[in-house]
């Protein structure tokens, strides 16, 4: 898998957004990565992290895992996982080899570090990925929480009700909207043919995330202008998201496809002004419960005001068209 430079898929986001210089800039964070140092502290630091990769059956899932300490340990190239998704997760047990990425995130002190590369293992209770990137993001539109994490478990002392609360179906019901149009976090998953699985943290004030006749959308924020999601979603449509309700520990899988859609950011739809929304057409949904628990603390500062009125709109006016990376 090659990671020098951006693929055809972020260069053509990059220039539909006319950010293309400040992401030259940006290029270095790029480069294959070293675990060790200050970097391989952050990571150790983390007891909460998502992981995109797919199922037996080839669907993308993004999914959480969590461990009380010793959650991610890194050498030089390779991070160790010490711990699984739950038995409820569509990434229970995973296939192996295969591509994956990996969100590590701190919502308490607003700190996030991406790692993308090949799962090389999976076992009981770890997982091992041979890392090809690794890098971090600023802390814009993470909302403050403290978490209380779960020590490691397995499927064999997995709690009994995580089991009990897992459904399957291909359509959004009420609870499902419900625990959507409320939030303030999710997560995305979007993958590339030779460039790997991403997983990406998205944010905003409740209410930012919209669904339309079975459809969910959300306006793109300002960011790193590496645009890595959205420029995989530019060649791949496949897609997943994670909810989580923080609350209860419920959690919502989705998997499907997903459409980037340009607007006139002088029109006022999109909150965010810059002219971009993402739209997901779920395929299968799957409904769940982690244990792990989160009291808010604060929204970031950084979330624009959610503008209730903002509606569908009839076509992009700009399209990135099919990309093709060689």
């Amino acid at each position: 898998m090659s990671t020098a430079g951006f693929h055809d898929g972020e260069r053509a986001v990059q220039h539909l957004a006319g950010v293309s210089d400040a992401a030259d800039r940006l290029q270095g964070m790029l480069q294959p990565p070293h675990l060790g140092g200050g970097l391989g502290a952050a990571l150790r630091a983390r007891s909460f992290a998502v992981l995109t990769a797919r199922d037996h059956d080839q669907a993308l899932w993004v999914s959480p895992i969590s461990a009380e300490t010793d959650l991610l340990v890194a050498d030089s190239t390779t991070l160790k996982v010490n711990a699984i998704p739950a038995n409820s997760d569509p990434l229970h047990t995973l296939p192996v080899p295969q591509q994956v990425g990996l969100l590590a995130i701190d919502l308490g002190t607003r700190r996030r570090i991406r790692v993308n590369g090949h799962l090389t293992s999976s076992a009981d209770d770890h997982l091992t990925i041979a890392a090809d990137q690794a890098f971090g993001n600023c802390p814009s539109y993470i909302q403050q929480r403290h978490l209380r994490t779960p020590p490691r478990f397995t499927h064999d002392t997995d709690p009994a009700p995580e089991r009990a609360h897992s459904t399957d179906g291909r359509a959004l019901g009420d609870e499902h909207i419900d625990l959507i149009t409320k939030a303030d976090t999710f997560f995305l998953g979007t993958t590339h043919p030779t460039r790997g699985a991403d997983a990406s943290h998205k944010g905003g004030d409740p209410g930012f995330v919209r669904v339309d006749t079975g459809e969910i959308w959300w306006p793109d924020y300002a960011g790193n202008n590496l645009f890595n999601s959205l420029g995989n979603i530019t060649v791949d449509p496949t897609t997943a998201l994670l909810f989580i309700d923080f609350t209860t520990g419920r959690t919502l899988h989705l998997t499907g496809e997903a459409k980037i859609e340009w607007l006139d950011p002088s029109t006022g739809l999109d909150e965010g002004n810059t002219g971009r929304r993402v739209r997901f057409m779920p395929h299968l949904v799957r409904q769940g419960r982690i244990s792990v628990r989160g009291d808010l603390l604060g929204h970031s500062p950084h979330n624009p005001g959610v503008i209730r009125t903002a509606t569908r709109v009839a076509g992009p006016p700009r399209s990135t068209g099919p990309v093709t990376d060689p």
